[in-house]
């Protein structure tokens, strides 16, 4: 994960680079409609903050940092408080290529540093990747949040839904890769699992026999699949979930599931969850899979038209009449519908976004772009000589907005 990460991230900037080069000849002709002649180009909103997340701290970040930069933008950039060791090697090298506070780097407590600086009104734009609990309280603290442009990646409940006709193998792969991939920490993590009672039995013994073959260890090892949390209170946090799942009638269904040394947490499905317990509501960023069944595909819907997220969904059949009839309620609860594979970000040149609690604004290429910019033209009528006017700006090369 945190080699494909890396990479990742090489990529990413290549494609904002494209993307940057492409809106920038978009914007250098001169367009005339009802005798106006203009030059329409992006602008920079100002000063714009970045909080990255611990789980992919150099991409989730980078996505925000780099189209703010290329959009003309100055940057505050609160490291992470888990993941900070990313950036030393950064550091050095963002101080040789930028001027003085072009980039400004900030580390410590989230609520010590980040309040002061929203409520100065300074901040133009905010780029946040977290719980949106804090993002609330954050734009709170803006003293004129109608000037704030926010761009935020937010909690998600995903769920994969489990049709009678699904291929089995096929959907326990994409499930377990999708709920348990860097221990289920990512907002596009499958959260929840609603399988036909036609097929859950079948369904759980395999995914039951996939979890027995995943390796528990140390990042550093080789053809490890399940790494420690990054602190006892989420372990603690999770075992919560899980005691509460199973006193209102839920079982571990996998052995030795949810046992823990340290913060090395095995892997647990539970199930059959239902909705009087916190595991159906709560997201639990971690290697606990919540398993519901389900009769009638309404009530999944039922589910989803309720949920307080609304990101992607996943869903895993072969009737072509019935994920017709599914995807058409569903893209109006979430962003992303997945067919026969887990949720994922991938392509980051695809639209990221969220409904509801689970994001506002666009996280991919080329959006990012316009999401930390404006658009803004020098206009003036195409009469008495002000064509030429403006092609001598132009031409002699007198403004760095208004050019080829």
């Amino acid at each position: 994960e945190c080699r494909m990460e890396f990479d990742r991230t090489l990529r990413d900037l290549r494609k904002l680079q494209v993307a940057a080069h492409e809106q920038d000849l978009d914007g250098s002709r001169l367009v005339t409609d009802e005798g106006v002649l203009a030059q329409i180009r992006r602008a920079p909103l100002g000063v714009v903050l970045c909080l990255g997340p611990y789980n992919f701290p150099l991409n989730e970040t980078f996505v925000m940092l780099l189209p703010a930069l290329l959009a003309g933008n100055s940057v505050i950039l609160k490291l992470p408080r888990r993941a900070s060791i990313w950036f030393g090697p950064l550091l050095k090298v963002f101080a040789e290529m930028f001027p003085p506070g072009v980039i400004n780097v900030l580390f410590g407590a989230t609520e010590n540093l980040i309040p002061p600086l929203m409520a100065s009104g300074k901040v133009a734009a905010l780029g946040f990747v977290g719980p949106s609990s804090v993002a609330n309280q954050l734009k709170a603290a803006h003293p004129r949040p109608h000037r704030l442009r926010t761009v935020l990646g937010l909690e998600a409940k995903n769920a994969a839904i489990v049709l009678p006709d699904a291929d089995l193998d096929l959907a326990v792969r994409e499930c377990v890769k999708g709920a348990l991939a860097f221990n289920g920490q990512r907002c596009t993590a499958l959260k929840i699992l609603f399988v036909h009672r036609s097929v859950h039995e079948e369904f759980s013994k395999r995914f039951i026999d996939a979890l027995s073959r995943l390796r528990q260890g140390m990042p550093w090892e080789e053809g490890v699949q399940l790494t420690p949390l990054p602190d006892l209170d989420k372990v603690t946090y999770l075992k919560d979930l899980l005691s509460d799942a199973v006193k209102r009638g839920a079982t571990v269904l996998n052995p030795r599931g949810g046992e823990a040394a340290g913060t090395l947490f095995r892997p647990a499905l539970v199930g059959p969850v239902t909705s009087t317990m916190r595991l159906w509501r709560e997201e639990q960023f971690g290697p606990v899979v919540p398993l519901a069944l389900f009769e009638e595909v309404d009530e999944v819907i039922h589910y989803l038209v309720e949920a307080d997220t609304g990101q992607q969904v996943s869903l895993f059949g072969e009737d072509p009449a019935t994920l017709g009839a599914l995807i058409d309620p569903l893209v109006n609860q979430v962003c992303r519908v997945n067919i026969n594979c887990k949720c994922q970000r991938n392509p980051d040149t695809f639209p990221f976004v969220g409904r509801k609690d689970s994001g506002e604004g666009p996280l991919s290429i080329p959006a990012a772009l316009d999401a930390f910019s404006l658009p803004t033209l020098v206009a003036a009528t195409d009469q008495n000589g002000n064509r030429a006017l403006l092609q001598g700006v132009i031409e002699g090369e007198h403004s760095r907005f208004l050019r080829r």
